[in-house]
Order: structure tokens, then sequence, then C-alpha cells
């Protein structure tokens, strides 16, 4: 994947998904989720190359700590003429500790980025609170606290005045479960035009990819290639390996690609929106050419279905709010909110 320079790709030619308000999102992003494991600017620089060379979806979010930087590529792009603003899908997303307070972060984001309006403004946790850098899986933080319902829904009413201000395009979800959006479905006046979750062959969330599907809500897939470059916090012994998969590694065999392009050629036939995060100029272009070439068929699409593991990589043990709880008490695994 490493051994010819990247070219670029006409924009034109990335497939496209259509929002419920007939807003269309490019079906493949660049993620920005980086700034704990690579140097200060290198994220933003792959943002430059990455537009320059053909995309024109970044997905970003105030947590990762280079919003700025990524801000000042995208003004460097707009003067050189390289691409205008309407033609770029930004997200960005409200992190644990502004729950109750969307005005000022979203105002934050939009400075940092130096843009008017985002395209699509996620809540990037259910759970109203921040777990210090560099905390294991073990961590809990003397602060954190449940998902409770009616305090969502006050940071989802200030998501819907984001709206109507026009400061953001779309407003939407990430990392929920059904009964979570259930209540927020049943409560909210605007009803998030996505959802970004966990989505890769080893972990497909069939009943909850269904669920935002029926409801016209668009998945958004963080960790498409199963997260290799994950921080160690995140890492468990039962984790699987998508892109070692016996099916992948044979369908990638026959299509002469790499592992991660049959991953993210699944994810896009399937109708979500992969994210994948790479600052290396041959990878996330190569990326992005692959979900426009050489289409999976049926039968591949269908025996990757069958590969599931429900393998969660991404399991927010720093978000457990009192001592003795599993992770899989967060994401209401018995079909019902878990009591505080």
């Amino acid at each position: 994947m490493n051994t010819n320079h990247a070219m670029g790709v006409n924009p034109a030619a990335v497939p496209v998904r259509k929002l419920r308000t007939g807003a269309l999102i490019p079906a493949i992003g660049l993620g920005t989720f980086g700034s704990d494991h690579v140097a200060p600017g290198v994220v933003a620089t792959a943002v430059y190359n990455a537009i320059r060379l053909g995309y024109r979806h970044i997905d970003c979010a105030s947590v990762y700590g280079n919003e700025k930087e990524i801000g000042a590529s995208l003004q460097r792009l707009f003067r050189e003429g390289v691409v205008k603003r309407e033609e770029l899908w930004i997200t960005s997303k409200l992190w644990n500790d502004m729950h109750g307070k969307a005005i000022d972060s979203c105002r934050r984001s939009l400075d940092d980025l130096q843009l008017e309006t985002l395209d699509l403004y996620l809540i990037h946790w259910p759970f109203p609170n921040y777990h210090p850098p560099g905390c294991d899986v073990t961590s809990r933080h003397p602060d954190a606290k449940p998902y409770i319902h009616e305090d969502y829904m006050k940071t989802w009413r200030q998501m819907e005045e984001l709206a109507d201000r026009g400061w953001v395009r779309h407003i939407g979800t990430s990392n929920m479960t059904i009964p979570k959006l259930e209540l927020l479905l049943r409560d909210a006046r605007i009803p998030p035009a996505a959802n970004e979750m966990e989505l890769h062959p080893h972990f497909q969330q069939p009943e909850l990819f269904d669920y935002v599907v029926s409801h016209d809500i668009l998945p958004i897939g963080y960790s498409p290639l199963g997260s290799p470059g994950r921080p160690e916090r995140d890492r468990t012994p039962e984790d699987t390996v998508d892109m070692e998969d016996r099916v992948i590694v044979e369908i990638a065999r026959k299509h002469n690609i790499h592992p991660a392009h049959v991953c993210l050629k699944w994810a896009v036939q399937r109708g979500q929106v992969p994210i994948p995060f790479s600052v290396k100029e041959n990878n996330y272009m190569s990326n992005l050419r692959c979900v426009t070439e050489d289409p999976l068929t049926e039968e591949e699409m269908a025996t990757i279905a069958g590969i599931d593991r429900n393998c969660r990589l991404i399991k927010g043990q720093v978000f457990l709010w009192k001592e003795g709880q599993s992770w899989e008490e967060l994401w209401d695994l018995n079909g019902e909110i878990t009591p505080p």
C-alpha cells in the first residue's frame, strides 16, 4: 500500500449518501482522531493534502485537540482556490464535559475551524463525564455520571437551537443505543440526521444498523478497518483483527487489493459512511480510490456478513460511573437503559 506516490481522485467519482433533508454527504470521509499518537501538525497536513487530492468529507471533534490546526489548513485551501467551502462536508462533535453547553462548544469549534457553519454536529457520547488524557481501560473518573434522558434532552434542545441559528446544517448522535435513540426520537423536535458508531466486519451491529436506517438516520462508521492504530488504553486480550480474517484476506487476494480496502468497499456498499484515519498519503488516497473502483460481488458481501464476531473494540470503559460495573452496561445490552 506504500509503494507508489498517491494520485488524486475526482471528487465526482466518490459515492454519496442522501440525508433526510436531501443533503448529500460523501460516502467516505477522512477521520482526524490521532492527536494523542501523532506529532502536532501531522493531522492538519494530512487534511490539507487529502482535500487537495480529492477528499471532500472531514470528520473532526473538539476532543481530538487539532481543530485549530485543521482550520488553518482549510483556510489555506480556500485562499489557494483549491476548494470552496460549500464543496466540503465538515463534521464536529460536542465532548462530554460540554453537555448542557452546546452553544459554547459549537462556537469554539467554529472559531477553531474558522468556519461560519458546520455541516454536521454530533453529541460525541451520551455520557456527561470527562476522562483525563491517558487513562486506561481500568480507570474511573470520580465525576463520572450515567446517561439521564432528561439531562441529555437539555443538551439536545441546545443542538436544535444551533440548527435554528444556522450554525449547523444537521445535528446528530454518536455512540448511542436503540433504547436511547427511541427516547430521543420520541422527544426530539429535530430528529438526528446521523448516528456515528463503531462499524467494521467483526462488529457489524446489525440490529442497531437496521434500526437507524429504518428511522432515516445515516450510519457513519468509525474504526472501519478494525482500528489498528487505536490507543493502548482501548486494547483488550479478546480483541480480534479484521484485516487478518481469512475471509477478508482471501477476497483481497482475488481483487489484488489490500485487506483494508475490502473493509472499506464492504462498508460503502452496505450503506454506511466509513471515516478511516490515516496520515500517510498513499494510504488515505488509496482508501478513497478503492471505493470508486471494482465493487465487491453480492456473494462476497454475503460472505463478509457471516464473519461478524460482535467484537466491540471501543468499549468505553473510561465512562463507567461506579466500581464493579462492566463495559457492557454502557451499551444497554439487555434492551433497556442501565439505571444510574
